[in-house]
């Protein structure tokens, strides 16, 4: 699995110009998945996102973890995280999980997160067309493969 965070003063997902999911402040999260992910990169990867200090303390100091910011999440399929761009000029999509395998794995991590957060987390819509918005705060965009653990 690969995400990229992005710690956000607002952001919403639309699909079909309907707003399906808003948070004002708190984390966007796009998604990758790959065939060979299981629910031990799901359990690692969301622990690791909900420990992450990218929160500004009181002295403006990122010391803070979502908990402790009170902040929301919005998590969205992203099967272009796991472009390879090693040929050419067209990316391989090759490494990400067909769609059979990459739903339940997708679902699975939201309500994990969710589970963690204490709270729902918003969700896109897998394989929908959507317009993701966002005001990145800081900006602060944190990358994370569990392929790259050490």
């Amino acid at each position: 699995m690969r995400v990229v965070i992005q710690r956000v003063g607002e952001a919403s997902v639309s699909i079909g110009g309907r707003v399906k999911s808003q948070i004002q402040g708190g984390m966007l999260i796009l998604l990758g998945i790959e065939d060979a992910d299981t629910q031990e990169d799901i359990e690692w990867l969301c622990r690791k996102i909900i420990g992450l200090r990218i929160f500004d303390d009181a002295e403006g100091v990122m010391n803070r973890n979502i908990l402790d910011a009170g902040g929301d999440i919005i998590v969205v399929s992203q099967f272009t995280l796991m472009a390879s761009t090693k040929k050419g000029n067209r990316p391989s999509y090759i490494r990400a999980a067909r769609p059979e395998t990459a739903i339940s794995l997708y679902e699975a991590f939201c309500q994990h997160l969710s589970a963690l957060l204490g709270k729902p987390v918003g969700m896109g819509e897998f394989g929908a067309d959507m317009q993701v918005s966002l005001l990145n705060d800081g900006p602060v965009t944190i990358c994370i493969d569990t392929k790259n653990k050490e």
